[in-house]
C-alpha cells in the first residue's frame, strides 16, 4: 500500500531567492444564510470538558472565497496573475508538487508577477457550509484509484492497482500519495455561488490575467463572459467546461486573447477525447465570433508525457515557459 511518507527536502532551487515586497491573504465574497428547525445536541469538545449545547439554527456566513497573494519587489507583470484550481482540489496545486518542488505560484512570482492563488468556494481555506441546507446534495470524493485512473497518470481502469503508468509520464508516481493528500470533497451544486465569488475576486483586485484549471477554466470562461473589462488574457490549462455559446457570450470575448493547452494521451481515453472535442468545437466558435484564440496541444511543441495534471509535474517549469512567453507576447509583460 502507498504510504503518505515525508518526502525528502528538494534539492536547492537555481534560480535566486524570491524578492517578495508583500504579502496576505483574504476572503472575499458569499452571503449570509438561515439554517432552522435542526435540533440542539450536546457536545464535548475536548477530552475532559463538560459537555455544551450546540444549537445549529441560525444564520451563517457562506459561500465565501480565499485568496493568498504574493506582490514580487519588481514587479514586471503588467497586471496581477490569478490561478484558479480545478474541481476536487484547492489552490495547493499552484504551490508545491507532489515531490516537492516549486510550483507555477513561484514560476509566475520569481517573472515579476503578482500572483493571487485561490480556494474556491467549499474549497480549502474558503470552508464548508452545512449540507444539505445550504450545499444541496452530497459532495463527492475521490478515491486513491480515481486520479491516477481518470487523470491520465495511467492508462485507464486498472492501472492504480499495479501502479502501472503511461510509457513517458512526467507525474512524480512515487510522490502520488502527496497527490491524495491534498484532494478535498466537491459538491455539484456551488457553480453559481463559484462564478459569483471568482467576479467578486475580480471586481477587487482585476482587471487580471487568469490561469485557470480544468473546472476552474469553465468559471474563466463564464466570467470573461460576464465582465470583459476585468479580464486581459485567458490561459485555459485542459479545460473540461466551457462557457455559453451564444453570438452575444461569445462576442464578448473579442477583447480577450485566449490560450488553450492539453497535454498527452488524450487519444487514449475516450472521456477525454469527448472533452478535447467540445473543447474544439467551442474554440472554432469563438474564433468564429472574432476571439483571439490559441490551442497548444503540447507533444506538437515536443512536450511530451503530460497529464490532466501539467502543473504539478517533473517538466512544470518548461509548459509554464509557454504560458510565459506567450503573455509576453500579448504586451502583458515587460522584459527588463
Amino acid at each position: 500500500m502507498m504510504l503518505l511518507a515525508a518526502l525528502a527536502a528538494p534539492a536547492p532551487a537555481e534560480e535566486p531567492p524570491l524578492a517578495i515586497a508583500g504579502m496576505g491573504s483574504f476572503h472575499i465574497g458569499g452571503r449570509q444564510a438561515q439554517v432552522s428547525g435542526r435540533p440542539a445536541r450536546e457536545v464535548v469538545l475536548a477530552p475532559g470538558a463538560r459537555p455544551i449545547r450546540i444549537d445549529p439554527n441560525g444564520t451563517y456566513w457562506v459561500e465565501g472565497l480565499y485568496a493568498q497573494f504574493h506582490h514580487p519587489a519588481r514587479r514586471q507583470g503588467q497586471v496581477p496573475l490569478l490561478l484558479w484550481h480545478g474541481g476536487g482540489m484547492s489552490g495547493v496545486v499552484w504551490e508545491t508538487t507532489p515531490d516537492g518542488r516549486e510550483g507555477w505560484q513561484h514560476y509566475f512570482l520569481r517573472r515579476g508577477w503578482s500572483v493571487y492563488v485561490s480556494d474556491a468556494v467549499e474549497r480549502g481555506r474558503a470552508g464548508w457550509a452545512m449540507s444539505p441546507e445550504i450545499f444541496a446534495g452530497e459532495p463527492i470524493f475521490l478515491s486513491m484509484a480515481d486520479p491516477w485512473e481518470r487523470f491520465r497518470i495511467g492508462p485507464g481502469p486498472g492501472s492504480f492497482r499495479t501502479r502501472l503508468a503511461n510509457p513517458g509520464s512526467q507525474f512524480p508516481t512515487e510522490a502520488y500519495g502527496q497527490l491524495m493528500a491534498q484532494m478535498v470533497p466537491r459538491w455539484t451544486t456551488t457553480d453559481a455561488a463559484q462564478l459569483a465569488a471568482y467576479l467578486a475576486l475580480l471586481e477587487r483586485v482585476g482587471p487580471a490575467v487568469v490561469v485557470a484549471h480544468a473546472q476552474g477554466a469553465m468559471f474563466a470562461l463564464r466570467a470573461a463572459q460576464a465582465r470583459p473589462e476585468l479580464l486581459r488574457a485567458l490561459v485555459l490549462v485542459e479545460p473540461s467546461g466551457f462557457g455559453e455559446s451564444t453570438p452575444a457570450a461569445l462576442a464578448a470575448l473579442r477583447s480577450i486573447p485566449i490560450l488553450a493547452l492539453y497535454g498527452d494521451f488524450i487519444e487514449q481515453d475516450p472521456r477525454w477525447a469527448n472533452i478535447r472535442t467540445r473543447g474544439t468545437d467551442f474554440f472554432a466558435a469563438a474564433q468564429n465570433a472574432g476571439v483571439s484564440l490559441e490551442v497548444l496541444d503540447l507533444p506538437d511543441a515536443s512536450i511530451f508525457g503530460n497529464s490532466h495534471l501539467m502543473m504539478l509535474e517533473r517538466n512544470n517549469a518548461a509548459v509554464a515557459a509557454r504560458v510565459q512567453d506567450w503573455l509576453a507576447g500579448q504586451g502583458l509583460w515587460r522584459a527588463e
